[in-house]
């Protein structure tokens, strides 16, 4: 950091915490649409989708994702939930 005024540092330690915060949202996020795809029937993935968009929504709430961005992702999410649904149904099909 190359100013010393007293609000330059306060700011970086401003722009730490925002980091760190922005960070967890992102990963959580993340973490949140791969447990989605890890589920071992519908009703766990259905649960599973409902908490992401959830969440997805609270980031955005706190700043962390731009409105439109957080629109792509769970518009994203829930053509990727179908197409899972539509195969983890196959499988059990052939399962039987």
């Amino acid at each position: 950091m190359a100013k010393r005024t007293k609000s330059a540092l306060k700011n970086a330690r401003k722009d730490l915490k925002r980091r760190l915060r922005n960070k967890y949202y992102k990963t959580r996020t993340k973490n949140l649409i791969k447990s989605v795809f890890l589920a071992e029937n519908r009703e766990e993935a259905e649960k599973r989708l409902k908490e992401a968009i959830s969440f997805i929504d609270h980031a955005t709430s706190k700043g962390v994702f731009h409105k439109n961005t957080a629109a792509r992702k769970k518009s994203r999410l829930v053509k990727r939930f179908s197409e899972f649904i539509i195969k983890l149904e196959e499988e059990r099909l052939k399962a039987i």
